[in-house]
């Protein structure tokens, strides 16, 4: 699956500059590589972070399985958690976006 994806993305890559020929000249050609490469990157991040906050949410509730009494000492540093995971996604879609403006 990976390959796959990997060769769907190269394909994109390389087509590109073909569909922007007109703005080429302009911005270098370097314009549709830029989109595909933040499109990829915010991909990414968004794989991750769910990745990441599934894994965190996963064991704070096979932790308060085990033991029901520490649920409220769990659940706080929990909530932290996911919001530090959540926020390193969000960079992530601002450097996607400030990487779309430096065209």
């Amino acid at each position: 699956m990976f390959f796959s994806l990997f060769g769907a993305a190269v394909a994109m890559a390389a087509s590109a500059p073909a569909f922007e020929q007109e703005h080429a000249a302009a911005a270098g050609g370097a314009s549709g590589l830029i989109a595909i490469g933040a499109g990829i990157a915010i991909a990414g991040a968004a794989f991750g972070a769910a990745l990441g906050q599934g894994r965190a949410v996963g064991a704070a509730m096979e932790s308060i399985g085990r033991n029901p009494n520490s649920a409220d000492r769990i659940q706080t540093p929990m909530i932290i958690g996911i919001a530090f995971i959540e926020a390193l996604a969000i960079y992530a879609l601002v450097i996607a976006f400030f990487l779309q403006g430096k065209i």
